[in-house]
């Protein structure tokens, strides 16, 4: 039987998805191997009737260059009793190609040594895809899909900034990011935010949403102190990875829940519960600042990948013919700024559960530095006097005292 190799996608859309899986159909097909593309993520891979389909040139040259991913994905997380290795012995499969997220790496690893244990030659290879650019790579290195999530982010919240500028109203706006602010920040960052708020912010004191309240309207009051009646707040999704279930039914939310008594927060606009808090408080205080919630997030995942991406995602689907070609397995695929392939093995960035960990905002880099230090505007210790005709006590709103910085 000829030997084949499989690609698989799980998790949550990115922009280069389609550019990895034709890339890597490409390579291997002209090495001689059958090429098996999964559907479903890990759903049906260890049913009695996986779903999966044979790709080919046309496949795969018809899809590199398009947003989405061809091969339909899932979220579904196996557990290690279900695993068997069927699919892999009956289609020969030497290589399972993982594209995912941190979830989808762990699991690749989870079945590599099921299938070592059952004494089955097999390798594999994950490639690193999120648009929160949150998992352990290299510092400086992206995870593909993020610049182009990013462009698109940049586009709608370049836009938002003159509609805010335009009515003399504020935008607060919610980005994706689960628990990590690289999306928010990078937005927030190109489009001259006034105001960024990302859970590594958080590093000296606790994450709520009185926190984040009063560092939006810190910003508010600077602003018009600075004569500026307009602007943007950003806020990443990952505050709410830090915070309490108490601390979210606070916000007096109607939420639904899931089936632990959890509030299921896929269900409600992050933006909505920030500026319905920012209403409450300014309005508790008497001060008139119009605010319109808006949520940055699904329709950055699908979009078609810029430039950046579709290269980086040709060069890593490429590079895992290379490691694979040297015996290399139980790794993440990486290009190192000088375009060299290198193994980011996952053993090496799993914590002790065996998930990988994931990569945070670096606060300590000088870029992030200059950005909070320098490129915001909010309440100083400068400002108290002025600020007392608005705040009766400005202090509570000097953006470093609320983080104990």
């Amino acid at each position: 039987m000829k030997e084949s190799i499989a690609i698989l996608c799980a998790g949550g859309p990115a922009p280069g998805i389609n550019t990895v899986i034709g890339s890597v159909t490409k390579v291997f097909l002209n090495a001689g191997y059958e090429v098996l593309g999964i559907h479903e993520g890990y759903k049906t891979l260890f049913t009695d009737s996986p779903s999966f389909e044979k790709l080919d040139f046309s496949f795969a040259d018809s899809i590199y260059s398009r947003g989405g991913s061809a091969l339909k994905m899932s979220r579904y997380k196996p557990k290690d009793d279900e695993f068997k290795t069927d699919f892999f012995v009956n289609n020969n499969v030497k290589l399972l190609v993982t594209i995912g997220g941190d979830d989808t790496a762990s699991t690749a690893n989870r079945i590599s040594k099921f299938m070592a244990a059952n004494k089955v030659k097999f390798s594999n290879i994950h490639v690193p895809k999120t648009i929160d650019n949150d998992l352990p790579l290299p510092e400086g290195t992206p995870t593909f899909g993020y610049h182009s999530a990013k462009e698109e982010g940049v586009r709608i919240g370049t836009t938002l900034y003159e509609d805010a500028r335009t009515s003399g109203n504020w935008f607060v706006v919610s980005a994706m990011g689960r628990e990590a602010g690289h999306l928010a920040f990078g937005i927030g960052t190109a489009c001259h935010y006034p105001m960024i708020i990302i859970p590594e912010m958080f590093n000296k004191t606790k994450v709520t949403f009185d926190a984040i309240t009063k560092m939006i309207i810190s910003s508010m009051i600077k602003r018009r102190l600075l004569g500026i009646e307009y602007g943007v707040a950003i806020v990443s999704e990952g505050v709410f990875h830090f915070m309490s279930d108490e601390e979210i039914e606070g916000t007096g939310i109607n939420f639904t829940y899931d089936d632990h008594g959890h509030p299921e927060l896929g269900n409600v606009s992050k933006a909505h519960i920030f500026n319905m808090l920012v209403q409450r408080k300014l309005k508790k205080l008497g001060i008139s600042v119009k605010s319109r919630p808006n949520e940055i997030g699904y329709e950055l995942r699908c979009i078609r990948p810029i430039a950046y991406d579709l290269s980086y995602a040709t060069i890593l689907g490429t590079g895992v013919m290379k490691l694979f070609q040297e015996g290399i397995s139980g790794c993440m695929v990486t290009q190192t700024p000088q375009g060299d392939i290198l193994p980011l093995y996952l053993k090496d960035v799993e914590d002790e559960n065996g998930k990988v960990r994931p990569r945070l905002v670096n606060m300590e880099s000088e870029r992030v530095k200059l950005v909070f230090d320098n490129n915001l505007h909010y309440i100083t210790k400068n400002d108290y006097k002025s600020a007392k005709k608005y705040l009766p006590e400005p202090e509570e709103y000097d953006f470093r005292k609320i983080l104990n910085w």
